[in-house]
């Protein structure tokens, strides 16, 4: 159907795929909107200057509650975006595909299409492809998280910014980009760049997906041409005719007033030049009957709550501004104010990956957007407006509702399993921080240093290994009811054998 739909694909040279990336003007969908003609040029230099094979990386992780345009594409139209991923692949010569998701939908469709193309991830497979799944977490979609957990290692950033391009997946040249990316290539790959020019802008042909929630009557995922007005767009969705402010490139984004939205269109030049951010894709309206900063306090709360808690700007600065804009909310006057915008100014730019500097852009977009009910908290009595929760957030283990695909239970919600360390029984092996680092962490003895811990929705396969493997027997899950949290079964320490049986497997 797919080749029904869009017809066939001639593959195309490194240099001719690379002139095609640079006069369409590709850049990256994925946030940061890099030129894709230069990372796919500097991982073939990297490559042959090294001798080595590169690998090619699919970016479909969707971690941030406001974005949903890569989980659409991917569960609609898989094959569009392996078509670009094995132009790439081909192109550069590369043996190795790995499609990063976060969801149990988008996993299955990946896994589905891999295998209708005869895909696998066989040692004699001349392209070795396969799908790496990952926690649903903030920084989990980041590019060295990703890089990171294909190698085996915690899906969260190695504190350490290396480029991709020069040494990525098992140290060698990667070219990694976000899944609407490599469609929009495929679909330029087919009709050519001077009728993919045909839509949208001069200087950003060619079409962007948006995910349109907030105070919305109608939440979507929307393709639609550059240049289009974006009060067109949130006019689709059913927004307020005459929003307080639209949150624009998501959590990591920008805020416009409402006289801004009249003047923006959607294109990544056009937000930047009026003070937003195009960013993933992520458009959210709010009314005139919420207050903007307790709003903006909730999406201030959860980023500090996903932070990796590796470096001190990012596990101690971000809670921190979270306290400065509740303290404001809480009538703490100028000196509250000061206080946060202190707090952004000094985790900017020194953190392990970019989690801190986009928490901090937004924390002073919402500031410098809403000056009025800025004014009202810090020398009044606040604003008198209720907070609605209108922006969505993942909360109690669940997908928001506010948006397309939510309402379904997420994989890092509450856990329902806690894991036991026996002091009297563990003599410090390790295995057990190997197999789940989610959890268990050692000491400087050599020793886990939690006796008991939840267990991560997403890790409970791992966590039973864990237990299987210990070689001194010294751990034991405890499986919870939802209702009242209490112990409900106890899963014995069991060999790997009495334990298929005694589970069912």
């Amino acid at each position: 159907m797919h080749l029904k739909v869009h017809g066939p694909l001639e593959p195309l040279g490194g240099e001719q795929l690379a002139k095609l990336a640079e006069n369409i003007n590709l850049k990256g969908r994925g946030g940061a909107g890099f030129p894709f003609h230069k990372k796919l040029r500097s991982v073939a230099e990297a490559a042959i200057k090294r001798g080595v094979r590169p690998v090619v990386v699919v970016n479909g992780s969707e971690d941030e509650p406001a974005c949903r345009k890569d989980t659409v594409l991917i569960n609609r139209a898989p094959h569009l975006i392996l078509d670009g991923a094995l132009l790439v692949a081909e192109a550069l010569g590369a043996r190795t595909l790995v499609v990063g998701v976060t969801r149990e939908s988008t996993q299955r469709s990946m896994e589905a299409a891999l295998a209708e193309r005869g895909l696998n991830n066989g040692r004699r497979s001349v392209l070795r492809a396969r799908v790496q799944r990952n926690p649903i977490r903030m920084v989990t979609g980041a590019a060295a998280s990703l890089i990171r957990s294909i190698d085996g290692g915690p899906a969260i950033p190695p504190g350490r910014k290396v480029s991709a391009s020069q040494n990525g997946v098992g140290g060698a040249p990667t070219l990694l980009s976000n899944a609407e990316t490599f469609a929009q290539l495929a679909i330029a790959a087919r009709i050519g760049p001077e009728r993919y020019g045909n839509t949208g802008l001069y200087d950003e042909p060619g079409t962007v997906m948006l995910t349109v929630s907030g105070a919305v009557a109608r939440p979507m995922v929307i393709e639609v041409p550059t240049g289009v007005p974006l009060r067109y767009v949130l006019q689709l969705a059913g927004a307020p005719p005459v929003p307080q402010g639209v949150l624009t490139g998501g959590y990591h984004g920008k805020w416009i007033d409402a006289a801004t939205v009249n003047e923006a269109i959607v294109s990544r030049n056009s937000l930047d030049a009026v003070g937003g951010a195009l960013g993933a894709g992520a458009i959210l309206p709010i009314s005139q009957e919420t207050c903007p900063l307790g709003e903006s306090l909730r999406v201030a709360q959860w980023l500090a709550e996903e932070s990796a808690g590796q470096c001190g700007p990012c596990y101690l600065g971000l809670p921190a501004a979270a306290r400065g804009m509740a303290d404001i909310l809480n009538g703490g006057g100028p000196a509250a104010l000061e206080a946060l915008k202190q707090v952004a100014k000094n985790v900017k730019r020194r953190g392990a990956c970019s989690h801190p500097d986009g928490s901090a852009m937004f924390l002073e977009s919402t500031i410098k957007a809403f000056t009025d009910d800025l004014a009202a908290h810090v020398l009044g009595n606040g604003c008198g407006r209720p907070v609605e929760g209108v922006l969505p957030l993942f909360e109690g283990g669940q997908m928001p509702t506010g948006i397309p695909g939510g309402g379904e239970p997420v994989e890092n919600g509450p856990s329902r399993q806690k894991i036991y360390v026996d002091w009297t029984l563990c003599r410090g092996h390790g295995l057990c921080a190997d197999i789940l680092p989610e959890v268990f962490e050692l000491g400087a003895d050599g020793f886990p240093t939690v006796a008991q811990a939840q267990v991560p929705r997403y890790a409970e396969a791992k966590a039973l290994r864990a237990v299987r493997r210990c070689p001194a027997l010294a751990l034991r899950i405890e499986e919870e009811t939802p209702r009242d949290r209490a112990p409900s079964r106890n899963l014995p320490v069991l060999s790997q054998g009495r334990g298929r049986r005694a589970l069912g497997r």
